[in-house]
């Protein structure tokens, strides 16, 4: 290590030009590299989806699921599958080990629907694949309404989409309670009776006559002319001037025999914000682009686009996760910057100025190095390395502490500022390695965790030893060489050290006594480990994977079971939704209600109330507010609601999950009301769910 240390003396120039280099290349990067609120971590899982409309759960299972179940347990991959069937809907869920190859999972899944999409109906829609991926959840979400019919209001919503896919950073942007276009065609049978039209060549019409025609060219020898023949309705007047039946000169159109009118699909379900219709515009970005940018892009085009909205329009921010992002790098940068302040402090009372100052140079330095190699091998800058970033800090200045201290010792002892830095550096290289290397040795064995947490949670040790790293190259390398080029001249010698300040001498007489009594000292530790642990398995207030934090949304499931119109599922939500309108610590309030059961949500919930909190400074703690709402809806017959909070980190959902199978439905339901029951009985339990029909 000296001679390396050496050189950097030597030729100071050139280091301080490499370190000058890498605080440049770090601000740059700090400017460059995606920032995001999570980590873009794959779920090992894969979604089919099949659609027939109309057909009943125990139709769906025998006609969608089954068949793609037989191709799809062919994957040698898959570590589990699970169908579920619904009304119109059928679904199947495999799960793959983590860490999985995606591409060639997706690959493998989607050769055995197309073969098993021939066993299937018709009738059926073609079978969709989808890769349950965090990153392309939305990043950004905004809720129109106002007092609009769903018409205009959605033709505002498709403008404002096409204007947000227009930003670099979006992906796409989904239209939460879209409508289909339909034409509503009403047929009068004695016109069709006077005019002898069956009515299997009017339904068959549109259909035939709705396709694109490749009329390909017409090559005359003396020049080649494109045909083009008119194929696609494009509107409804095409519709209505379409020919149904010619008799010599006289043409019946549809418009002769049917009243046609433009409409929209029937709704799967209604969604408010404030109590007013509306629809949520969910924006996602890109994978590896910067959320902030992605969400100030949007804004942009907004603000742009206002004047040219209507004014009784009002957009309302539903989610957005760029508030969290920029409040987490608020936090680093005040803690870098208390970090540094507290270390010139406890220097400079103890050390001087310009070891302070030569002290404080490496945490930045170390910071910047750091985001420069997390930059440079892909990494975002995501809530999980902005939270290692701030353990990192604490962690930065050990070496350079030790280096300083005793390169301060021999420039008080005569040496010269290049022979004291290279030897207090020298010296203390070793133990400073030893050091970092045992703290590094700590955090190793994370970058091994496995599953999906693991996947999650690797950036905090990855970042970690990169910054330890980084911390290690300061003080052994750029520290000793500023020291050597501002230290400007050697230090008058001293006799003697100065005289032990009053908590020295107490701490050498403790130390006095404790070496002449090892045995006791040794015993005395190990009761008080004992003492800890037996303490701790006392008295300690559980185990939970992610801490509890103060959270800035929450959503009302609301839960009711039997067979309901979607108006009158409509109408239950609607009732929660007046209890839990006027709280004055809720921003919006953002209501859906669905005709089909969400099957990510469970079988029996026929609504959702989501809303954003006020700043926590500005209101009640958030279980405080979710009580309130509880008590204002306790006296809600035939509903079951339960509050959720926003919750951190992977995984989520509840901590116990049982999963109950049976030959026969009925068995598997009485096992369901059985173990109910004894929850009941023990209880402690809240919130239980199941998905019986």
């Amino acid at each position: 290590m000296r001679g390396l240390i050496q050189t950097a003396l030597d030729r100071s120039r050139t280091t301080l030009l490499l370190f000058g280099s890498i605080i440049l290349a770090g601000l740059a990067a700090w400017q460059a590299i995606p920032k995001e609120a999570n980590p873009d971590v794959p779920i090992p899982m894969i979604y089919v989806s099949l659609a027939l409309e109309g057909v009943s759960p125990e139709d769906g299972e025998r006609l969608l699921v089954r068949p793609m179940e037989q191709e799809l347990r062919t994957i040698e991959s898959v570590r589990k599958m699970t169908a579920q069937s619904s009304e119109g809907h059928a679904a199947v869920t495999l799960e793959f080990d983590a860490g999985f190859d995606a591409r060639q999972a997706l690959d493998d899944v989607r050769e055995r629907v197309d073969i098993a999409r021939a066993e299937l109906p018709e009738e059926a829609e073609e079978p969709r694949v989808f890769e349950v991926n965090v990153g392309l959840f939305p990043v950004l979400t905004l809720g129109l309404s106002g007092p609009f019919d769903e018409q205009r209001l959605l033709t505002i919503a498709r403008r404002l989409r096409d204007a947000f896919e227009g930003v670099p950073e979006v992906l796409e942007v989904d239209i939460g309670g879209e409508r289909e276009e339909l034409l509503e065609i009403v047929i009068d049978p004695q016109v069709l009776d006077s005019y002898g039209i069956d009515f299997a060549t009017l339904f068959n019409l549109v259909s035939r006559n709705n396709q694109l025609v490749a009329a390909g060219s017409l090559d005359t020898g003396g020049g080649r002319n494109p045909v083009k023949v008119p194929g696609i309705i494009e509107s409804l007047q095409d519709v209505l001037n379409m020919p149904v039946k010619v008799d010599g000169d006289q043409v019946v159109t549809f418009a002769d025999v049917a009243w046609i009118y433009p409409t929209l699909k029937d709704p799967e379900g209604f969604a408010r914000i404030d109590g007013e219709p509306a629809l949520a515009l969910e924006i996602s970005k890109r994978a590896g682009t910067n959320l902030i940018a992605a969400v100030e892009g949007v804004h942009a085009i907004l603000d742009d686009a206002m004047p040219l909205l209507p004014e009784e329009l009002s957009i309302t921010t539903i989610t957005d996760q760029s508030d969290t992002v920029d409040e987490l790098l608020g936090e680093l940068l005040n803690n870098v910057v208390t970090a540094v302040v507290l270390v010139l402090i406890v220097i400079l009372a103890t050390m001087g100025l310009r070891s302070a100052m030569l002290v404080g140079l490496t945490i930045p330095g170390a910071f910047l190095a750091a985001i420069l190699v997390i930059w440079a091998i892909g990494y975002t800058l995501n809530i999980v390395v902005l939270f290692a970033l701030i353990l990192a800090a604490g962690l930065l200045v050990d070496g350079a502490i030790v280096v300083t201290e005793l390169a301060d010792r021999h420039l008080h002892a005569g040496q010269s500022p290049h022979d004291a830095w290279l030897n207090a550096a020298t010296r203390m290289s070793w133990p400073v390695i030893a050091g970092t290397a045992t703290t590094v040795a700590v955090f190793v064995p994370l970058l091994f965790w496995p599953g999906v947490v693991g996947e999650f949670m690797k950036y905090l040790p990855a970042t970690v030893i990169i910054c330890l790293v980084a911390s290690l190259a300061m003080a052994l390398i750029f520290l000793p060489t500023l020291g050597g080029v501002l230290s400007a001249r050697a230090m008058r010698p001293s006799r003697n050290d100065s005289p032990p300040t009053t908590g020295g001498r107490l701490y050498r007489r403790m130390l006095q006594r404790l070496l002449t009594m090892p045995g006791l000292t040794l015993l005395i530790t190990l009761l008080l480990m004992i003492v800890i642990y037996a303490g701790y398995g006392r008295f300690h207030h559980g185990v939970e994977f992610f801490p509890s934090v103060e959270p800035d949304s929450a959503q009302v499931l609301v839960r009711s079971r039997g067979d309901f119109s979607a108006l009158e599922k409509d109408a239950i939500v609607r009732r929660v939704e007046a209890r839990l309108a006027g709280m004055s610590e809720v921003q919006a309030l953002y209501a859906r209600s669905y005709a089909i059961p969400n099957e990510q949500l469970g079988s029996d919930v026929i609504g959702t109330l989501q809303f954003q909190l006020i700043d926590w400074h500005q209101r009640r703690p958030a279980r405080t507010v979710l009580r309130d709402m509880a008590e204002r809806t306790a006296d809600l017959p035939g509903v079951e609601l339960e509050f959720r909070e926003q919750e951190m980190g992977p995984g989520g959902g509840k901590p116990i999950a049982l999963e109950i199978s049976a030959i026969e439905d009925a068995d598997a339901a009485e096992a369901v009301t059985a173990i109910r029951q004894e929850m009941a009985r023990l209880g402690g339990f809240r919130d239980i769910e199941d998905n019986r029909s």
